[in-house]
């Protein structure tokens, strides 16, 4: 268990929006890693790696934008690491693949991993109840379902909008709370609306999703996630961590005071999101678990039909162009054609993970800012369009 933070360094209460909004979810240099180059010295379609650059540094230098900017593009073996900005304003260092950061809500593609390969082990059913699996929590609960669990469509009330936890949260951000308890926020209250009837994205969600990964295997959460994610795929920087810290080196997160950054990289325990926002990985693992999760790799044809069912919807922050929820995934519908993945907004982060339904190419975007819709919108705008034109990148013929 991390010891208490002293008084000095103690996130101050600035630096703090909204629980919801926490887990919702100098010069900029620029640098670009691309593959091979022609023999004639050219890099292929320069003027769109030029024109991303752009958009990139773009977004680095707008008012209280992020202080730095990581993509990476993948097409078969070929992989381009485009960077803005700096991981740390005090080194100036800049972004690298290999920096831990924090995932935000893409973390919830993680649970809908393990879950949906239970479902294929014959462990676990779409259509099991919390009822049947978590009998302890609330009977007016008892009726939802994992698959509405997976594609926010249970009506579960969000645990992160409980006054009760927003005050402890502020009070102590890197308080470490009992992860398998946070649903006790929120055990008073009723389901928002039928399960099923429709789409309302809840951080609750996955936790019962990782509660019920516990009750049918017997074994930690964090545990199931390694065997049946991260060791298979090769994701040794990839981890569940329930404090505020975490890996060297990592990608510096900021809040703006002033307009002047402020670093809250550490300002905040995984344990107040767990499996709903809590994952810690890199550039290249992220990369790496899209291309085999958004392309199908780790479940089975029967199980990728049921997942991949789409309604109307999106996670906090939307990816590019028109979104829908499918269990755990999200579709993005660009100008330049279709995209699966996840995105994730959490203190001092924003993420974008996706790849194309075969999974052969993909794209993720990390930005060490908090962007919302709420807060940020115009930034949010310019960030969609630039999440956009990489997707159109990564699917240009």
């Amino acid at each position: 268990m991390p010891s208490a933070p002293t008084r000095r360094d103690r996130p101050t209460p600035f630096r703090l929006r909204p629980a919801a909004a926490l887990i919702a979810a100098g010069a900029c240099a620029l640098g670009l890693l691309a593959g091979p180059a022609r023999a004639d010295g050219q890099r292929p379609d320069e003027r769109g790696e030029r024109e991303l650059r752009a958009a990139l540094e773009g977004l680095v230098r707008a008012p209280e934008g992020p202080p730095g900017a990581i993509a990476l593009l993948q097409r078969g073996k070929d992989v381009k690491v485009y960077r803005a900005g700096v991981a740390d304003v005090r080194t100036g260092q800049p972004p690298q693949p290999t920096d831990h950061m924090r995932l935000a809500s893409v973390a919830k593609a993680f649970s809908g991993a393990v879950a949906l390969q239970l479902v294929d082990r014959g462990k676990l059913r779409l259509d099991d109840t919390i009822g049947k699996r978590l009998p302890h929590l609330p009977r007016a609960w008892h009726k939802v379902t994992l698959r509405q669990l997976l594609q926010h469509t249970s009506g579960m009330p969000d645990f992160s909008e409980s006054g009760q936890f927003a005050e402890l949260l502020q009070d102590d951000p890197r308080r470490e709370f009992d992860s398998r308890r946070l649903l006790d926020f929120v055990a008073g209250e009723p389901l928002r609306f039928r399960p099923g009837s429709r789409y309302q994205y809840s951080n609750s969600d996955n936790i019962a999703v990782a509660l019920m990964v516990e009750a049918v295997t017997g074994r930690p959460y964090e545990e199931v996630l390694y065997r049946l994610v991260l060791r298979p795929l090769g994701l040794r920087d990839t981890s569940l961590p329930r404090g505020y810290r975490f890996p060297g080196p990592y990608l510096h997160g900021y809040v703006f005071e002033q307009g002047e950054p402020q670093d809250v990289s550490t300002d905040l325990s995984m344990s107040a999101v767990w499996a709903s926002g809590g994952v810690v990985s890199t550039p290249n693992d992220l990369n790496a678990f899209m291309r085999a999760y958004a392309g199908g790799a780790l479940v089975s044809e029967k199980t990728r039909k049921q997942q991949t069912k789409w309604v109307e919807g999106s996670s906090v922050n939307p990816g590019p162009g028109h979104n829908k929820a499918g269990l755990a995934l999200f579709r993005y519908k660009t100008r330049c054609g279709v995209v699966y993945g996840h995105t994730g907004t959490i203190l001092g982060y924003t993420q974008f993970a996706a790849a194309t339904p075969d999974g052969k190419r993909s794209v993720t975007l990390s930005l060490t800012t908090q962007l919302g819709e709420a807060t940020t919108p115009d930034l949010v705008a310019q960030m969609r369009d630039v999440q956009e034109d990489f997707v159109c990148e990564l699917l240009r013929r």
